[in-house]
């Protein structure tokens, strides 16, 4: 199976023209388009850049300044629509560009030549993995030392300056290499435009020597882009819906699950269209929560096997069908490989392939137009949900604290619980996090982002940068472990420089929880920091801050009232403090079977 996550926000009203607002409208090209010319001094590859981000919705770039990129950097920040976020390091500008494209549908990072694009590498790759359009730019050399033998700084000493290129070679969709100003244009257009088509990474390396240099190709504004939109093979679209419909109408309780790719595949309306049609149980892979809205009438929650919320996995699993759309299953979303399906019984539709049980499968085929032509074949059944409303207990309630009360982890995340709205959204980091974040009711238009596929701790601070930048009409909730936290604490800085009010829950239990559950040693003890102490050094009085550091029920309670009341302006960074064993069920019972899959033994030679 594919295994290539979809991430693109693409579950908005889409269209194949890009141009640049990120409130859903595009810059469309009409019938005859009228250049506007730009003033020789203006007509730089730098600008062109910039007004080309601008364009296809990037007006936030999150970047570190190095001898290679500056004059670069001034051209950016020329461009009046442009606003230049500077990071703490590469790895947190990466992870902010990642943030901003879940939101914005396109991101992009600055960094210089091996020193920086290494350190970016990683979170370039994560990208990757999540199917985001973001695009890494590069200050490099010299154009004059191409070719030459001269060693340069930054580099590991060789006259070989590919090293990097090579390096983002397998985490990008293309890459540019701009050392001439006779094909700039060409470059820095195909690099942008294929990003946006392929809803992957790009590469674009830029001589530090160019970036201020007029050109003629650089002398009018650069008309927006029409992508080219993707059709489905008829004669296959329609076989694929007969072979589907016919599968499924025989049977007695089937379905739906809907997978990640549902968004790169800009198919999250299409698969609602099919619920509402179908009548079928409807429920979400674990990183698909937040595509399809939890309010749906048959919506049954998040299918991740043994550790599924209530009642789910019972269902989906004793159907005699099952529809998933745009699934990946690898060894954490399959729990260690341990879902209790059967092929036999499955269809799964990937964005542009339809693979039904054993038998036939149907290439050229675009998710979008086979879930919407065949709810108009499917025929109306609920078995599967009212089976589920039949056996379906509400969850209970935390155990109410005692006074004063060490809190616990479940009693936290019902609070958390009762602060979400559609003027909210979640970033949950990896760790227990993804657990006690997948229990979550999300209200319509609430969002929700975590990173399941690349699972890079640390991910959540600069990803938090990054998504409240995009859309400062939401206050992001932050539910990050003090182990990630550790890895790139030092962006909170840049959140207080931005002016951002997001809510922070830094809950501090000791160590690398999610490892410990998975295989337990004294390597995943971390020294314990000043948490809040940390915050209000770097906050240093600069900006709108609030700390505090909470022990108990009463205390959390306080402290998010202080959050949504006198201090819903600034950014609230909570320590929480629990236990080191207080964990959710749930981790447990998936770190058991990961653990079990991570230590199979070597199959007999």
């Amino acid at each position: 199976m594919d295994t290539k996550i979809g991430s693109l926000d693409v579950c908005k009203p889409s269209s194949t023209d890009v141009g640049s607002p990120p409130n859903g409208t595009v810059a469309t090209i009409q019938g005859s388009v009228s250049p506007t010319v730009i003033n020789s001094c203006e007509a730089t590859l730098g600008r062109h850049l910039a007004r080309r981000l601008v364009q296809v919705g990037v007006t936030d770039v999150f970047s570190v300044p190095g001898d290679f990129n500056l004059t670069l950097l001034d051209h950016l920040i020329a461009e009046p629509e442009l606003n230049l976020i500077g990071c703490c390091n590469e790895l947190n500008a990466g992870y902010a560009a990642d943030g901003y494209a879940r939101s914005r549908g396109v991101g992009a990072c600055v960094v210089t030549f091996t020193v920086g694009g290494l350190s970016v590498l990683n979170a370039i790759a994560g990208a990757y993995s999540e199917n985001l359009p973001l695009i890494c730019i590069v200050g490099g050399p010299n154009s004059n030392d191409y070719g030459t033998n001269r060693v340069l700084h930054h580099t590991i000493g060789l006259p070989d300056f590919s090293q990097e290129l090579r390096c983002f070679q397998t985490v990008t969709c293309y890459q540019a290499v701009v050392n001439n100003l006779e094909d700039a244009h060409e470059l820095i257009d195909t690099a942008v435009s294929t990003a946006l088509k392929e809803s992957k990474p790009v590469y674009i390396s830029i001589s530090c020597n160019l970036a201020a240099i007029p050109h003629p190709t650089f002398s009018s504004e650069p008309v927006p882009f029409s992508l080219s939109p993707k059709l489905s093979n008829k004669m296959g679209l329609e076989a694929a819906v007969e072979a589907t419909a016919e599968f499924l109408n025989k049977a007695v309780k089937p379905v739906l699950v809907g997978g990640p790719k549902l968004r790169v595949a800009k198919a999250c309306e299409a698969f609602v269209e099919l619920a509402d049609a179908s009548g079928y149980a409807l429920a979400v892979m674990p990183s698909a929560k937040g595509l399809i809205p939890e309010q749906h009438p048959h919506f049954i929650g998040t299918y991740w096997g043994a550790v599924s919320t209530a009642f789910c996995a019972e269902i989906v699993e004793s159907a005699d069908a099952y529809l998933f759309a745009g699934p990946i299953f690898n060894d954490y979303s399959s729990v260690g490989y341990s879902l209790l399906l059967k092929k036999e019984k499955a269809i799964i539709v990937q964005p542009d392939r339809v693979v039904i049980a054993n038998g036939p499968a149907f290439g050229c085929v675009l998710m979008k137009d086979f879930l919407r032509a065949l709810a108009k074949r499917v025929k109306h059944n609920n078995t599967a949900y009212e089976n589920y409303h039949r056996i379906f207990v509400p969850e209970g309630h935390p155990l109410k604290a005692s006074p004063r009360e060490p809190l616990r982890v479940n009693v936290l995340f019902q609070h958390i619980q009762n602060l979400l709205s559609s003027d909210t959204a979640v970033i949950a980091e990896t760790g227990d996090s993804w657990f006690n974040c997948q229990k979550l009711k999300l209200p319509r238009g609430c969002g929700y982002e975590f990173q399941m596929q690349y699972g890079s701790i640390g991910w959540s601070v600069g990803a938090t940068l990054g998504y409240a930048q995009a859309v400062p009409e939401k206050r992001v909730i932050a539910c990050i472990g003090d182990g990630s936290f550790q890895v790139t604490a030092q962006d909170v800085s840049t959140m207080l420089r931005c002016g951002q009010n997001t809510i922070i829950f830094l809950i501090n239990n000791g160590g690398y929880t999610i490892e410990v559950e998975i295989h337990d040693g004294p390597y995943n003890v971390i020294k314990n920091w000043n948490y809040t102490a940390l915050v209000d050094a770097i906050h240093n009085g600069e900006g709108n801050c609030w700390t505090t550091k909470v022990f108990c029920e009463e205390e959390l309670i306080e402290a998010i009232e202080m959050a949504t009341g006198a201090k819903k302006d600034c950014l609230c960074f909570i320590e929480v403090i629990v236990h080191k064993d207080d964990t959710s069920k749930e981790l447990l019972e998936w770190g058991s079977r990961v653990s079990a899959a991570n230590s199979r033994p070597p199959n007999p030679q």
